[in-house]
């Protein structure tokens, strides 16, 4: 997986070194190292910000009318900067796609200055749109492990190994709180038998590990899957594999949890993210502290992992709403 994200980072590179002026190419292209090497960016962080860029640079090119090179970048005006953000607003509805060019352009900016190659104040001095934040939505710990549990697709025409296979994916995204690319990132190596330890090393964003424990119950469904996987599960290689041998795909994982929430009468929201969102949620009702959910989610900063406190606050209020009898 690893290795494709490189490819599609790789690609997202070359777009944008094909679309940019000269002078701007070059410079993005040490931009992107510069987010590589000391900022550590994973390979999909990096093809992001690179066709996020790419997608700035394009519209701007369409309101000025040519492709701009760094003198013109250097040249911006607040209004071409408002322009550009309409722009992107008439062709995307999800807020956080309209802005999330504008960071990149941003990163490139202050990349920029750092290098001495100019300042475009223009990028700091609009402001982005507000946008409303939304409270992550987990699901229940039953309906969390309804969907960790094989029986749930009993009747689904599914290898016998492939549904063991599914279902260690998703109780270790529950039972752990891993992102799924944390998930399908571990080797086999990375797993400890049943029995002999509790604890896994996760490599997560920016190249960073934590240690996060595992559940009992979860080693037992992953030495099942291990002991039906038709392929050698070498230590080094990914623990999980596709139908054909090859590292799991998130998204069969995705198409896995889409199945059963018809079966179950879920929600869109519940995603195989939610059941990360759960795992914190479900810690903090429980008495766990934001400091140590923290460390446990690898969250950079404690503040993004606060939402789930506003999550539980959430939940309590409607509690409180549906069963005090002066509340309606």
């Amino acid at each position: 997986m690893a290795s494709t994200d490189a490819q599609k980072a790789a690609r997202a590179e070359d777009a944008l070194m094909a679309g940019a002026a000269p002078d701007v190419a070059a410079v993005a292209k040490a931009w992107l190292a510069r987010l590589a090497h000391e900022r550590r960016l994973s390979p999909k962080t990096r093809e992001a910000y690179a066709r996020d860029l790419l997608v700035f640079l394009g519209l701007l090119a369409g309101h000025i009318g040519a492709p701009p090179d760094m003198a013109a970048l250097g040249a911006l005006h607040p209004r071409d900067v408002r322009a550009v953000i309409a722009a992107r607003r008439a062709e995307v509805i999800e807020p956080r796609t309209q802005m999330r060019f504008l960071a990149a352009a941003r990163s490139f900016a202050r990349h920029m200055e750092r290098e001495g190659l100019g300042k475009v104040g223009a990028l700091t001095a609009v402001k982005a749109p507000r946008i409303a934040k939304t409270l992550p939505r987990p699901v229940s710990v039953d309906d969390a492990r309804a969907l960790g549990n094989a029986d749930t697709r009993a009747g689904e025409n599914r290898e016998p190994w492939v549904l063991a296979r599914d279902a260690a994916v998703i109780s270790l995204l529950y039972g752990s709180g891993l992102r799924i690319s944390e998930a399908l990132g571990l080797h086999r190596r990375d797993m400890p038998e049943p029995g002999r330890g509790d604890q896994i090393i996760v490599h997560g964003k920016g190249n960073k590990t934590r240690m996060v424990p595992v559940l009992p119950g979860v080693l037992a469904l992953i030495d099942d899957y291990a002991r039906a996987c038709p392929y050698e599960l070498e230590p080094d290689r990914a623990l999980f594999r596709g139908a054909k041998g090859g590292p799991l795909s998130p998204r069969i994982v995705q198409l896995a949890v889409e199945r059963m929430r018809g079966s179950l009468g879920l929600p869109d929201s519940a995603t195989p993210h939610a059941l990360r969102h759960s795992f914190a949620t479900h810690l903090l009702a429980r008495g766990g502290d934001l400091r140590s959910i923290q460390e446990l989610l690898g969250h950079a900063s404690l503040a993004t992992t606060q939402i789930y406190a506003a999550v539980d606050s959430a939940a309590l209020m409607a509690a409180w709403k549906s069963a005090h009898p002066r509340a309606r």
